[in-house]
C-alpha cells in the first residue's frame, strides 16, 4: 500500500459555513498535525509503519474517545498516542514542523484531481499512473466489515474503480459504530 495523505485541515482553509467552528477546525489541525508525523513516518520507516500510526491514532480519538484528552492538549495527547505506539517520542516535534505542509498539500491537491474538489475522505486510487487508474470518494462505511467480509468489499470496490465510474451514493443510514 503506497499512503497518501489528505488534510481536512488544507482542504477547509478557505471554508467559511455556520457548521465549521472554531472547535470543528481545531479538530483539523489536530488531525493535520497527525499528518505530518505520518509523514516523518513515511520518510524515515515504511508504509506499515505509516499504517500503525495512524490505527493507533484513529483508534485514540475514535474508538476510545479520547477527543477531549486531545483538545485539552494536542501536545500530550500526540506523545501519548506515540508512546502507545511504540513510536519514537522524537516524532513529536513533526507535529509542528510546517516543512511537512507543502507535501501535505501536494498531496491533498492530487487526491482532489483524482476524484473531484467536492469530496473528502477516503480517496481511492487503484492502478495508479495506468490507463485503467479508478479513483473516487469513500467507502463511507458506518461499521467496518471483519474477515471474509472485508475482504468481499475491498473487492467489490476496487471491481468498480473504473475511469468511468462517477458516483454511487445513498444518504448515511447509521452513525458510525467504531467497535
Amino acid at each position: 500500500m503506497d499512503w497518501r495523505f489528505i488534510s481536512l485541515w488544507i482542504l477547509n482553509e478557505d471554508l467559511k459555513a455556520d457548521w465549521y467552528t472554531p472547535q470543528y477546525r481545531a479538530g483539523h489541525y489536530l488531525g493535520h498535525k497527525g499528518l505530518r508525523i505520518a509523514n516523518a513516518i513515511r520518510l524515515q520507516e515504511d508504509g506499515e509503519a505509516v499504517g500503525a500510526w495512524y490505527t493507533a491514532l484513529g483508534e485514540a480519538l475514535h474508538v476510545n474517545n479520547r477527543r477531549d484528552e486531545a483538545r485539552a492538549d494536542n501536545e500530550a495527547f500526540l506523545e501519548a498516542v506515540l508512546d502507545e505506539a511504540g513510536f519514537s517520542a522524537a516524532y513529536l516535534s513533526d507535529a509542528d514542523d510546517d516543512s511537512h505542509d507543502a507535501y501535505l498539500r501536494a498531496e491533498t491537491e492530487l487526491a482532489l484531481s483524482r476524484a473531484g474538489n467536492d469530496v473528502g475522505t477516503p480517496i481511492l486510487t487503484f492502478r495508479p499512473g495506468s490507463d485503467r487508474e479508478g479513483s473516487f470518494f469513500g467507502p463511507v462505511i458506518s461499521k467496518a466489515p471483519k474477515g471474509d467480509e472485508a475482504s468481499e468489499l475491498w473487492d467489490a470496490i476496487e471491481k468498480l474503480a473504473t475511469s468511468g465510474v462517477a458516483e454511487l451514493k445513498r444518504s448515511n443510514r447509521a452513525a458510525p459504530d467504531y467497535t
